[in-house]
């Protein structure tokens, strides 16, 4: 696989990037940061074995970058003319159809091999700070093939991020990526963040138990990261905000009606709803 590595972003996720390829593999690793000092904190840790600059990224066999959606499309249009030809791309970047349609034909006009990917692990908060090598374990590795990727690349790929912990290798296209993490991430993000601003949340010790704690953990969120992925996704995400809305308002209605029976009914249809989807996936319970 890949000789020299250059980490771009050494936040939480491109942080602990750097510290499981460090730990895990062979690869020479180097790490790009826009603010030098975290950069500078990572090679004093050993996280890093040098800080990648121009000339690094020209040489570099694999780059990962790991920065905000519109920044991770601008770094990429920058450095991929400077690239080798031959070398690889895959960025780490939540949000697919935008990102690829944007990179893909720098990829192909300069023979750099670009693949999506998106790391499915993290932390309620982020930054360098909270960063660590084991973040990974157990996690799934969404890869996602772009008319820039070679033979092999998703084999190559998925072993490298196996490696550093990854235990699931999911490949799809970049549309069928949008609209699950509209469901499976957005849409649980919106709610929380939307939820968590009631009058008397803060009110709320000795009145919880876990559910609280499981609804409101993902509203202390990036609002700069986050506002991206929404919008640059909003047509995946949408619906799946429609959707809500329209069961939300059936509950409600039922509840302002006092009707017994159709609060029941659609109670025992959201349970119902919930069996049959972990009896689909019994070694993954989404509970």
């Amino acid at each position: 696989m890949a000789e020299l590595v250059v980490v771009a972003g050494l936040g939480l996720l491109g942080g602990s990037m750097a510290k499981a390829l460090k730990r895990y593999t062979d690869c020479q690793v180097f790490g790009w940061n826009r603010t030098a000092c975290v950069a500078e904190r990572a090679l004093a840790e050993g996280a890093i074995d040098g800080i990648a600059d121009d000339a690094v990224l020209s040489r570099c066999d694999l780059l990962i970058p790991v920065l905000y959606p519109e920044a991770t499309i601008g770094f990429l249009k920058r450095v991929i003319p400077q690239m080798k030809r031959g070398a690889q791309v895959v960025d780490l970047v939540g949000v697919k159809t935008a990102v690829v349609e944007a990179v893909t034909p720098v990829a192909l006009a300069h023979g750099v091999r670009y693949t999506g990917g998106h790391p499915m692990a993290g932390l309620a908060k982020a930054g360098y700070e909270r960063a660590f090598s084991d973040l990974f374990q157990g996690a799934s590795m969404i890869l996602v093939p772009t008319p820039a990727t070679a033979e092999g690349d998703i084999d190559a790929l998925g072993a490298l991020f196996r490696q550093v912990g990854f235990q699931r290798i999911k490949v799809c296209d970049p549309q069928t990526h949008d609209r699950m993490i509209a469901h499976t991430s957005q849409l649980a993000h919106v709610v929380s963040n939307s939820y968590v601003k009631s009058p008397v949340s803060p009110q709320y010790v000795g009145f919880t138990g876990g559910s609280y704690k499981d609804m409101t953990r993902i509203a202390c969120l990036n609002e700069q990261v986050w506002k991206e992925l929404f919008l640059l996704n909003r047509e995946a995400l949408l619906p799946e905000i429609d959707q809500l809305l329209s069961h939300m308002t059936q509950m409600r209605d039922a509840i302002a009606a006092g009707d017994s029976d159709r609060l029941e009914d659609i109670l025992r249809r959201g349970r119902e709803a919930k069996e049959r989807i972990d009896a689909l996936n019994p070694d993954q319970p989404s509970e």
